[in-house]
């Protein structure tokens, strides 16, 4: 270490006091594109920027393995995840991932939700209040379930919705919301193992082509099949970033709120602008606020070093605001994806790289789909927004509006 330089401070602290804001506001303090700190007791080093995106998606400059916190492989992702490997093991587990990027696929399971989506409104509009947020869970649940081959009768979408959404919304805090998340991913590792199981044994029919049949058949490399939990945890992995969706659905209530102008282009069909406006959903609110990975060996970016065995730190929110890249970062502008379609290393809500291969999450061709049709469907959809509390805190990890987004009157179209 240079003698001159100061001992870098921990700054677990004041990330948990920021949330979204802790390290663009760090970032801000320096160059904008390059952070020397240190994190959960570890140097860091934290990055931004298209080519900083193929940087830290170099495998041979991080490994996953060991470097997701157990708070998060106990609440978001599951133990002996996908998101835990790297190389050919990583490679291999990721081919059952693989129905996420097919085009027919996506527009299947695009297809079941919709039409969960379309019999819920139904039973809306005989509701004296509906919560978006909540509603669009169990929506997606259903959807997700019947397009994975689970058998209507073999799960309960209601409590099932709740407790992947407790998943999402625990991991990145300590207190309730954690103990909420642990309890609920527990919870429903042994329900979907046991799932496994039945289909194994055959006690249970799963279409061959259907997630919970490839799962339950899937092998690692040169491993046998995957034990039931993990099977679990990998099915799990399906079915909880497709009910995260729902903090889209509320992100896009509150745009079509906010700038109710959208709302006449997403009812008249028009495709390109919905694709653009799931697209500004997505990189206007806040998701994720950073990615991170252990360093493999010493990394230097603009002039910056962080050792082996540290952690380098992918800054999502911060590129997705980035004043460089989108001229007007904090205006809510659909039509600039009209004008051009994102570079797959520039927009990153759900991190970079190449999604067949890489740590990029395969399910954001689905989360897009999604998104463009519920949105069409949202802006068609009658109701009243009464007063409310639509504030989105930024300290809150993962944040969403702290009503949930409730309406009243709802009148199917």
């Amino acid at each position: 270490m240079d003698a001159h330089r100061r001992p870098l401070i921990d700054r677990t602290p004041a990330l948990l006091a920021e949330g979204y804001a802790w390290l663009p506001n760090r970032m801000r303090e320096t160059t904008g594109s390059v952070l020397s700190t240190r994190l959960l007791g570890r140097p860091a080093l934290a990055v931004r920027g298209p080519r900083a995106v193929r940087f830290f998606y170099d495998e041979s400059h991080v490994h996953r393995h060991g470097a997701v916190p157990a708070p998060v492989l106990d609440t978001l992702f599951g133990q002996g995840a996908v998101h835990t490997l790297d190389g050919d093991a990583h490679r291999a587990r990721k081919e059952l991932f693989l129905p996420l990027l097919e085009a027919d696929r996506v527009a299947r399971l695009t297809d079941h939700v919709t039409a969960a989506w379309d019999e819920a409104v139904r039973s809306w509009s005989e509701r004296p209040r509906v919560v978006l947020f909540d509603e669009a869970a169990v929506v997606l649940t259903r959807g997700v379930c019947d397009w994975a081959g689970i058998p209507p009768g073999a799960v309960d979408a209601e409590p099932l919705a709740r407790d992947l959404l407790a998943m999402v919304d625990g991991f990145a805090t300590p207190g309730p919301r954690q103990l909420r998340a642990r309890r609920a991913r527990a919870r429903q590792e042994t329900r979907t193992a046991r799932l496994v199981e039945e289909v194994r044994s055959g006690a249970l029919a799963a279409p061959a082509d259907s997630m919970l049949a490839r799962v339950a058949r899937h092998r690692d490399t040169a491993q046998g099949p995957l034990d039931s939990r993990t099977a679990a945890v990998e099915l799990l992995n399906v079915l909880r970033p497709t009910v995260a969706v729902s903090w889209f659905v509320a992100f896009a209530a509150h745009a079509l709120h906010r700038w109710p102008a959208h709302r006449e282009r997403l009812r008249g069909g028009d495709g390109a602008f919905a694709t653009a406006f799931a697209h500004e959903v997505r990189r206007f609110y806040p998701f994720a606020p950073f990615l991170g990975g252990r360093t493999v060996r010493e990394l230097t970016w603009h002039g910056e070093s962080v050792p082996a065995g540290g952690i380098l730190l992918l800054d999502v929110y911060g590129q997705n605001h980035d004043e460089e890249l989108w001229g007007d970062p904090y205006t809510f502008r659909p039509g600039r994806f009209l004008d051009r379609p994102p570079a797959p290393d520039e927009l990153i809500p759900q991190g970079g790289g190449d999604p067949a291969h890489g740590h990029r999450c395969p399910g954001e061709r689905v989360t897009v789909g999604l998104l463009e049709s519920l949105a069409v469907r949202l802006a068609r959809l009658e109701y009243t927004v009464p007063g409310q509390d639509l504030r989105i805190p930024l300290r809150r990890v993962p944040t969403r509006p702290r009503s949930g987004f409730a309406v009243t009157g709802v009148r199917a179209p």
